[in-house]
């Protein structure tokens, strides 16, 4: 690989990012309320989607692009569980995930038959009945590199696996140990990181003086094995990794895009660099698991086409996010008193400056269950 992608502003592009990471670290208390995930209204995917491929369950581990709600009661501003976030859920109730409705985890278990949403783990609201089925255990700007939840105050991957564990001991307890084994050897196991790791975490002076990009991508990829691994030692069978999302087309890195609001190309690049190597250690784990179903999940390209195209699918908008001002606001920069927030969504790719839009998801999900689901039989 040639010396490293090309030479940066740094602090420009450090700056900007640790705006980000400073509203992160305000301790604010918003209320919020979170809904009986066993009552959730039907909202089913296209029928194409629903196949007669069954999981029992279905796990998610990483973060903001699978929390539904983890994040809610940690000492972090990396919570939207309040207005607007969530409007577009049955009944509107803001309940932590980072999106106007759905998040990937909850299409994917629709998509699946399996549930309408996949309830997070440390819901203090969560039923019995909810855990055979599959909770969620990511947390919004996690990442691979430990240094990530530790800058932003949510839950490590390590500390997801934690949690994992006790609700193993849990789940056996209500169904017993041959039932418990066998849904945990059947569920699908989703897994999404890295994207916080290259937009907050590489945007230190620290990280960046230690670490070239490609040195850095090896990092957060050892780091990835060992969290699949030790995933694996737990039961896990059925493991669909995702690559990054397009990371520097999101609405807040547009911000550094120029007049025209572009894409920016060394992200592009640096996340097109790290999916290659993630692709390539998922190859290189397969050889010794040899009873795991581990399928790399391309998310990069769809979200890029989707950047790139957006009148392709519909959309009006794919520079700026719903809502607010649709540059900057994310969390507690999203919020009911934001002006301008837009009245229809759906004609937005993103819903705030990082995250898409339900709809957005949709498309994703759609091409997800199509492209693989079949890999993991």
């Amino acid at each position: 690989m040639q010396k490293y992608f090309s030479c940066v502003n740094l602090l420009s592009a450090t700056f900007s990012k640790i705006l980000v990471i400073l509203v992160l670290q305000v301790q604010l208390c918003l209320w919020f309320c979170t809904p009986t995930y066993t009552e959730a209204a039907k909202e089913q995917l296209p029928a194409a989607e629903n196949g007669t491929l069954k999981f029992p369950g279905l796990f998610a581990f990483g973060d903001s692009i699978l929390d539904t709600g983890n994040n809610n009661n940690l000492a972090t501003v990396a919570k939207c569980n309040f207005p607007p976030y969530g409007r577009d859920l049955v009944g509107g109730i803001p309940t932590g995930r980072f999106g106007n409705g759905k998040v990937l985890s909850d299409l994917i278990a629709e998509g699946l038959g399996i549930k309408e949403l996949l309830p997070p783990y440390l819901d203090p609201n969560l039923q019995s009945p909810d855990l055979p089925t599959g909770v969620c255990f990511a947390s919004g700007s996690s990442g691979y590199d430990p240094l990530t939840p530790t800058i932003t105050g949510t839950l490590s991957l390590f500390k997801q696996l934690e949690l994992f564990k006790e609700y193993i001991v849990k789940l056996t307890g209500i169904i017993g140990e041959e039932r418990a084994r066998a849904i945990i050897a059947n569920s699908l196991y989703l897994v999404s990181a890295g994207n916080n790791d290259i937009l907050i975490s590489y945007s230190l002076i620290a990280r960046k003086l230690h670490y070239d990009f490609p040195s850095y991508a090896a990092l957060l990829v050892s780091m990835a094995s060992t969290f699949l691994r030790d995933l694996y030692s737990l039961g896990a069978r059925r493991i669909g990794v995702f690559s990054t999302a397009a990371v520097g087309c999101s609405p807040f890195d547009r911000n550094r895009g120029g007049l025209l609001r572009e894409c920016l190309e060394l992200e592009l690049e640096e996340a097109a660099w790290f999916n290659s190597q993630l692709s390539s250690e998922l190859d290189y784990i397969k050889t010794n698991f040899t009873e795991a179903k581990l399928v790399f999940l391309d998310i990069y390209h769809p979200l890029l086409d989707l950047n790139q195209h957006p009148h392709k699918s519909g959309f009006q908008v794919e520079k700026f996010g719903c809502c607010g001002t649709g540059t900057i606001g994310v969390a507690v920069l999203c919020n009911e008193f934001s002006p301008f927030t837009c009245t229809d969504a759906s004609k937005y790719l993103y819903w705030d400056a990082v995250h898409p839009t339900e709809r957005a998801l949709r498309i994703v999900a759609s091409q997800i269950l199509k492209k693989y689901i079949n890999s993991f039989f």
